[in-house]
This record gives structure tokens, C-alpha cells and sequence, in this order.
């Protein structure tokens, strides 16, 4: 597969939770995802994010329409271990994906169960710990942990199989603000180690941080950009119950009063950038 071609593309993809009933979760969704590219995928409770990220590594299979992971078809069985061997997946809860009564006993859980050689096991956790930045905390045991390092931990889990793409649904969500960030240093960190992020958010101020924002809404995607051009349309945003970050609220506001601001300021080191600008 060549570097140019998506890592994920979903063709007008429709999935219902009820065949009964008439409403789709994911309503018609097209979307590819390069390799190496960090995604923010927001929405309203709802909206079928979350829905559509189970498709990426064929949790859920699509009632209509087709999803290629590295031009591999989710619903053709024989590929099922490569597709989830390429796409790993970070849910909300740690505690849900934490298995081990130490830190890299849970880390190597994965690796162990496929067989991989112990020499090589010993390679994969070392590198994921450290990738995650849980590698002083690997014969802790994981309950002593904090909520930002168990998710940390959950993800060295999933890259200890070395997935080529992280997906993770709102895995900031139980997270305080230090947690949070923990976890959004590590996504970079990832990124920066060549790792594709898909990341299901409800954190404007995360999703500012992405290479580009999906806006989802009644299983369509309705808004799509890089952070600047989607968060330079806060009343489009606000009609699908979402707010804008508070750099972009603060830009907002100034320009209200007559203080002249740049559309595309949307993290608090921009605003800071241009309101010193504006008092020299």
C-alpha cells in the first residue's frame, strides 16, 4: 500500500442499530483518512461518532456501504486479526481495557496472547510504555493509578500491538483537566512516532489541536476543516449544540466590542499573539 493512499476510507456507509426501525446511527458517512494525519471527530450526544468509530476496526460491520482499513474490506472475515492488528482502539473507561495486577503485565497482555516471542515482547512493552509515558509507573500496580495515567496505560495496551492507526472514543472523557492532558501529550507524542490518530471528542480545545475536524450531526457529517476553518463558524457550530474553544469565544467577544481579531485564532497562544500585537 502505497503512503498516499487513506489508511481508513468509508464509502456511503449506513449502519442501524435496529434493522426495525428506520433511524440511522451512521447515515450515509464518506470520509478518508490519510496515514500519519490526526483527526477530531465532534458532535452532540447522539450524533453517531462513536457509532462510526466501531466501524474502523470492525466492531461494527456496515449495513450498507463498504470500509477499507489499508484497502482491506471490515466485512470479509479473513481479514478481521489484520484489520484489528492496524487499527487499535481506546475506549472511555480504563478500567474496562486494564486486565493486569501491574502496570507492564497489562501491557504485555495483548502481545502475549498472540504469541508474539518473549525477546520481542519485551521490545514492544518497553517501547509502548515509554511511547506512553507510563514507563516509571511499570510495576505499579494499575489501581493506584491516576484516572490520566490508567488511560495511558490503556493506551500502551493497544500500541504494544503496534497499530498503524489509534482510535480513541471519547477517551478523554472521565478525565480531569491534568489528565486530560496527559493524554493529549501522549496522542502528540504518537503522532509524532508516525501513528495515525482518529480522536472522538467532545473537547473543543483538543480537537483545536487536530490536523483537521469532522462535525458530526444525526449520523451525517456536516462540517469538515482544519480547526481554524471550522471554529471560525461558531453560530453553524452552535446550531448543532456545540460551543467553540474559549480562545475562539474570547475572539468572539473582542471582535463584538471592536477590537479587531483574526477569524482564525482558536488556542489561547494565538489570542495572547495577537492582543500583544495590538497593544504595541
Amino acid at each position: 500500500m502505497s503512503l498516499q493512499e487513506p489508511i481508513l476510507r468509508v464509502q456511503d456507509v449506513r449502519f442501524r442499530y435496529d434493522p426495525e426501525q428506520p433511524k440511522y446511527a451512521v447515515d450515509g458517512v464518506s470520509l478518508n483518512i490519510k496515514r500519519g494525519e490526526f483527526v477530531a471527530v465532534l458532535g452532540a450526544n447522539g450524533c453517531g461518532k462513536s457509532t462510526l468509530a466501531k466501524h474502523f476496526n470492525a466492531i461494527l460491520l456496515p449495513e450498507t456501504g463498504t470500509v477499507l482499513v489499508e484497502g482491506m474490506d471490515t466485512r470479509n472475515e479473513d481479514h478481521l486479526y489484520d484489520v484489528r492488528q492496524k487499527v487499535g482502539m481506546v475506549f472511555q473507561n480504563p478500567d474496562n481495557q486494564i486486565v493486569a495486577t501491574i502496570v507492564e503485565e497489562d501491557v504485555a497482555f495483548a502481545p502475549e496472547n498472540l504469541g508474539v516471542p518473549p525477546k520481542e515482547i519485551r521490545t514492544r512493552i518497553d517501547e509502548a510504555m515509554k511511547l506512553a509515558g507510563i514507563y516509571e509507573k511499570r510495576d505499579a500496580a494499575p489501581y493506584k493509578l491516576s484516572g490520566g495515567q490508567k488511560q495511558r496505560v490503556a493506551i500502551a495496551g493497544v500500541i504494544a500491538m503496534r497499530p498503524d492507526c489509534l482510535v480513541l472514543d471519547e477517551s478523554t472523557a472521565m478525565l480531569d483537566p491534568h489528565g486530560r492532558a496527559q493524554v493529549m501529550n501522549t496522542i502528540h507524542q504518537l503522532r509524532a512516532a508516525g501513528i495515525t490518530i482518529v480522536s472522538i471528542t467532545h473537547y473543543m480545545e483538543e480537537a483545536a489541536q487536530a490536523d483537521r475536524v469532522l462535525v458530526m450531526s444525526r449520523g451525517r457529517i456536516v462540517m469538515e476543516g482544519t480547526p481554524e476553518q471550522v471554529f471560525s463558524r461558531t453560530e453553524k457550530l452552535h446550531s448543532y449544540h456545540l460551543d467553540v474553544p474559549q480562545a475562539a469565544e474570547l475572539r468572539d467577544a473582542l471582535v463584538k466590542v471592536g477590537i479587531p481579531m483574526p477569524e482564525n485564532v482558536i488556542t489561547p497562544e494565538r489570542c495572547a499573539e495577537e492582543l500583544y500585537k495590538l497593544l504595541q
